[in-house]
């Protein structure tokens, strides 16, 4: 029998139980994990925030994690201020920076892209 070439993000979606702090259960998959030492993104994931959950609000180290809205409208909360996000929103979230985010949405699920990257000085460390 022939592999499949393709999944569903369906079928690859887990659930994370307050995320960050945050309120109720989304659903994650890490699409792309860095190997240590290598070139690129730590990171890159999908998420799902169903309505009436969040990720909660929380710092990173010295990286930077932009999350791309991609279906869906939420709260974000960014370094003391927040504002309204929808599908083809980009949000740069810097380093040290306070950030999270909420789907206030009574019956919407809000996808969204997240990945991070680390910030080197410009001699390479």
């Amino acid at each position: 029998m022939a592999e499949a070439r393709t999944r569903n993000v369906r079928d690859l979606l887990t659930a994370k139980e307050h995320d960050h702090g945050g309120t109720g259960t989304i659903l994650a998959h890490r699409v792309f994990a860095r190997e240590a030492g290598g070139p690129g993104a730590e990171f890159i994931d999908l998420a799902v925030l169903p309505p009436g959950t969040s990720i909660g609000r929380h710092r990173h180290g010295a990286d930077r994690e932009t999350y791309i809205v991609l279906a869906g409208s939420g709260l974000m909360f960014l370094d003391g201020e927040e504002f309204r996000v929808g599908a083809g929103d980009v949000v740069v979230n810097r380093p040290h920076g306070e950030h999270g985010l909420r789907n206030d949405s009574a019956d919407t699920d809000l996808h969204l892209l997240v990945f991070e990257e680390e910030l080197r000085d410009h001699d390479g460390g």
